[in-house]
């Protein structure tokens, strides 16, 4: 038998090859997306009640700032406070709303 003899571009090819992929594992089923740890305020709190009852304008800074939360955990914190009926709605700007507490 008879050799052929490879160019310089067959072995550089032939050097270049990856080698064979390695076994893919199985993988675990997707756990659910969020930040742990990080719920909302209990909303009963006599503590928490006396607190927003006391500030003159509600907004989701002042929340944030107050309760040492993110704001977005502040504003979900205020909507259900409003629809808890402890805050009204007063006013809003294109990036904020304003509330104060209800009487």
């Amino acid at each position: 038998m008879v050799k052929k003899k490879r160019s310089m571009k067959q072995t550089v090819k032939a050097a270049r090859k990856k080698p064979p992929p390695k076994e893919k594992r199985a993988k675990a089923p997707p756990e659910r997306k969020g930040i742990p740890g990080i719920t909302l305020p209990n909303v009963t709190g006599e503590k928490l009640e006396g607190q927003i009852k006391r500030m003159k304008v509600i907004t989701p800074h002042s929340i944030a700032s107050r309760f040492n939360l993110r704001l977005s955990i502040a504003r979900q914190f205020i909507k259900e406070l409003e629809h808890k009926g402890q805050i009204k709605f007063v006013s809003r700007s294109r990036n904020i709303k304003i509330y104060k507490p209800a009487d």
